[in-house]
């Protein structure tokens, strides 16, 4: 038996502006979440790159070729709804952050890690007033309460689109710094995520690249860049709320 898919149904989507916001019609008709809800995104750009996303779809509607409009359907259907459990969640990232994980040796390594993350860790503690501390090996290390407290509240604040982005920002580098460093804007989110996969590159140097490995990790950087792609188009949470940050 045939899986059943929804297909194109509508001419043209257009933007409206709809209850403070903008939202997305298919010939006037307007968009659902999943859950029912209006689909209604706080900036026009956002807007426009959804219902773009729409008119893009051929006979068969693909979700897998709609970034914007899934993530935009989870900070309404779930991130506003479970925004206190999402932030702390992500925030957690802080006390087992991928660069405070070093390796012993070879130096070669050691030494790149080094050059790669200890930059990033500096600029974050110039940002928020708090440093969070490399170990060397894998097993966890606690980092300081207070320190993780501070980065926490900052997650906090987030409102549901800038929290959706930033999920996927932290969970798939494995790093709050990062993600961090992405919504700010410290570095180019492609070079982030050369910075995240430091690991990974030096392996695929001795052993040779895994095809298998190489494909999933080009999957995860798209939806990295996505990430960082629909935080520029929620345009709400600014770098000026850290204070300190430049």
């Amino acid at each position: 038996m045939s899986e059943w898919k929804a297909k194109r149904f509508w001419t043209s989507a257009e933007i409206a502006t709809q209850d403070g916001g903008f939202a997305v019609r298919l010939d006037g008709r307007p968009v659902k979440t999943p859950a029912k809800a209006p689909l209604v995104v706080p900036t026009k750009d956002m807007a426009h790159a959804i219902a773009a996303e729409w008119d893009a779809q051929d006979d068969v509607i693909d979700p897998h070729t709609m970034p914007v409009t899934r993530a935009a359907n989870a900070a309404i259907d779930k991130v506003r709804h479970q925004h206190a459990e999402v932030a702390q969640m992500i925030a957690d990232y802080g006390d087992a952050d991928l660069l405070c994980y070093r390796a012993a040796s070879p130096v070669e390594l050691v030494q790149r890690q080094s050059e790669s993350w200890d930059p990033l860790l500096d600029w974050a503690a110039a940002a928020f007033g708090v440093r969070l501390h490399t170990v060397t090996g894998v097993m966890h290390a606690p980092q300081d309460q207070d320190a993780l407290a501070t980065l926490a509240g900052h997650v906090h604040k987030m409102d549901a689109f800038t929290l959706t982005a930033f999920h996927d920002l932290v969970s798939l580098s494995g790093s709050l710094i990062i993600g961090f460093a992405a919504l700010t804007d410290y570095r180019a989110p492609e070079g982030l995520w050369q910075v995240s996969r430091v690991d990974e590159m030096w392996q695929a140097e001795l052993w040779g690249i895994d095809e298998e490995a190489s494909e999933h990790a080009a999957r995860k950087e798209c939806d990295f860049l996505a990430a960082k792609r629909f935080h520029n188009l929620a345009g709400a949470w600014k770098p000026s709320l850290f204070g300190q940050v430049t």
